[in-house]
């Protein structure tokens, strides 16, 4: 029996008892299966019962000091002292979160020193530096394999300031209206960075403050040219970037500059807040190779914000919720039954400059592989099979009597 003819009610409760890593592996038996997992009833009961953790981690910086919070609302046991970052050797300031579990953080006294964790295992590994030489512009985080655990990070670098003498003497006529963006991959596989050719982006194209998007096996970023949005997607199977628009719709007048990118159901999605009213649409990218948009559902905030005041939908939780960033407070807003549930946050968070998502759960992981290395019995064996092909001639040549 295919799973897509089993009944939803059953395939809920199969799906809502596996652990994590196994759950993400059925979403890709049907479609059916990939939504459901996606409902906020879903999140809710799986987390209850996988000991499964579901919520953001909440970013400030003050004084020139970041502050980090998690709050949840599908995990209501789990305080935000519980899941910390204080296990790690220094301070620092979270650059990404990835499935696994697994965040990217960087030292707040040092730039470009790197730390790849786990914190609900407490477990984590020191990057190797990037080039020194460049700022950071971007960071992004992307698994491409759990079994074992292989990872990539992309880190985009502020382009270089152009020397006018060297400008006029070496200058490409055809490029001189881009600005190089330095481009270094690092591959857990190999533990290494390694150098690919800049990204390109016209004078007045510019990143969006928001970070990464993760969907179709890429990372995918947001930038504002103008009165214009597009985005900047890099393949990680090609090791190469594209840019994709926004649905027209989109790209007249102010509308760009109400939107922010999301994820939903593992495809790529656009919020769209309308600035005259308190209206919010949610576009889906149905075709990522055709670049096909829809609009998915229109969400009307109206009696939202009339109780709780004006709030810019930020991003996604699930299928059902917007996650919504105020002051001193997080809101959840399930669109389809009108509910919400708000979080209150510390007073280091008056208003909260980034928000990671991120779900884990307790098994332990190795976040960097051994080396394989040579066993003894293979050496030998290897060893009387070179032999073995060093003689067979002579022997063949003494039997013939040549």
């Amino acid at each position: 029996m295919k799973p897509c003819d089993l009944s939803s009610d059953v395939m809920f409760e199969i799906l809502s008892r596996m652990p994590l890593k196994m759950l993400r592996r059925c979403r890709l038996l049907s479609r059916e299966c990939n939504s459901l997992t996606y409902e906020s009833s879903f999140m809710r009961l799986h987390c209850q019962r996988t000991n499964t953790i579901a919520g953001y981690f909440i970013q400030t910086s003050k004084k020139s000091r970041g502050y980090s919070t998690f709050c949840s609302i599908d995990n209501p046991g789990v305080a935000s002292d519980q899941l910390t970052l204080d296990f790690l050797p220094e301070t620092v300031h979270i650059r990404a979160t990835a499935d696994q579990g697994l965040m990217l953080c960087e030292s707040q006294r040092s730039q470009n020193r790197y730390y790849v964790c786990k914190p609900s295992t407490r477990q984590w590994e020191t990057i190797p530096n990037p080039n020194p030489r460049y700022f950071t512009c971007k960071t992004a985080m992307l698994v491409i394999g759990s079994d074992p655990l292989r990872f990539k990070l992309v880190r985009l670098s502020d382009p270089e300031p152009k020397e006018p003498e060297l400008e006029s003497e070496y200058s490409e006529p055809e490029l001189d209206n881009y600005r190089r963006y330095p481009c270094e991959i690092f591959d857990s596989e190999i533990w290494a960075w390694k150098q690919l050719d800049d990204v390109m982006l016209s004078y007045d194209e510019f990143f969006d403050l928001g970070h990464a998007i993760s969907a179709y096996g890429g990372l995918h970023w947001l930038t504002s040219t103008g009165d214009k949005k597009n985005i900047l997607s890099f393949n990680e199977d090609k090791e190469s970037w594209e840019s994709v628009s926004l649905p027209e719709s989109f790209c007249h007048g102010d509308h760009c500059y109400h939107v922010n990118l999301a994820e939903y159901e593992g495809k790529l999605a656009l919020i769209y807040q309308r600035p005259e009213i308190p209206l919010s649409e949610l576009w889906v990218m149905k075709d990522y190779y055709g670049k096909l948009w829809s609009k998915k559902h229109t969400v009307n905030l109206a009696d939202f914000c009339k109780e709780n005041g004006f709030y810019s939908a930020y991003t996604l939780y699930n299928a059902d919720m917007i996650f919504i960033q105020g002051y001193y407070t997080a809101i959840v807003y399930n669109f389809k039954n009108g509910q919400f549930d708000r979080l209150r946050l510390p007073s280091t968070h008056m208003f909260s400059e980034s928000a990671f998502f991120f779900q884990t759960d307790y098994e332990p992981i190795i976040l960097r592989q051994p080396r394989e290395k040579l066993s003894m019995p293979h050496c030998y064996s290897t060893l009387i099979f070179m032999l073995f092909l060093l003689f067979v001639p002579l022997l063949i040549s003494f039997t013939l009597g040549v």
